[in-house]
């Protein structure tokens, strides 16, 4: 096991557990890895140069499907820009009840920001704040797959490389 397999490895479950907790960057944490572990290992030129591009594409589509999930659940429900940043901030305050909170906040925060920001009525309010939870999982469940094939790529690319730690 190498040092640049060992970094990239904790960078990874850390990133996989940040993919469900909006307050730690999952794929920020997963694009520094692939570089720590680039030049930990020992940078060697063009194959590391077109892992490199690779990984920060592949970091961008795993961002991006997050947000990309998120509009189409709450457009598709009828929600609006509020009910996302409801549900955003529903998340982060979430984050404070548990588990639970992870579903329950996002909801809430829809739900809240339908009913008192936008005015709707309140059936309409809990159809978008459905809509918004609905794209929230989608992307979360994105993002973790995503996130979890970028990982096994780059341990499998890191493994066996440089100097042994053990």
């Amino acid at each position: 096991m190498t040092s640049a397999f060992l970094v990239f490895l904790v960078l990874w479950l850390l990133a996989l557990v940040g993919t469900f907790i909006p307050v730690i960057p999952a794929t920020a944490l997963l694009l520094i890895g692939g570089v720590a572990g680039v030049f930990l290992k020992g940078y060697s030129g063009a194959g590391d140069t077109v892992f490199l591009a690779v990984l920060v594409v592949l970091t961008l589509v795993s961002s991006f499907a997050d947000n990309i999930a998120t509009a189409w659940g709450a457009g598709r429900y009828g929600g609006s820009k509020q009910a996302m940043w409801g549900a955003i901030a529903g998340s982060l305050a979430g984050l404070l009840l548990g588990p639970l909170g992870i579903l329950v906040g996002p909801l809430l925060g829809a739900f809240a920001a339908e009913l008192l920001l936008v005015r709707r009525p309140v059936d309409e309010a809990a159809r978008s704040a459905f809509g918004t939870l609905v794209g929230l999982l989608t992307g979360m469940a994105a993002k973790f797959v995503l996130n979890l094939l970028i990982g096994l790529w780059a341990l499998w690319r890191f493994w066996g490389q440089g100097p042994s730690l053990f």
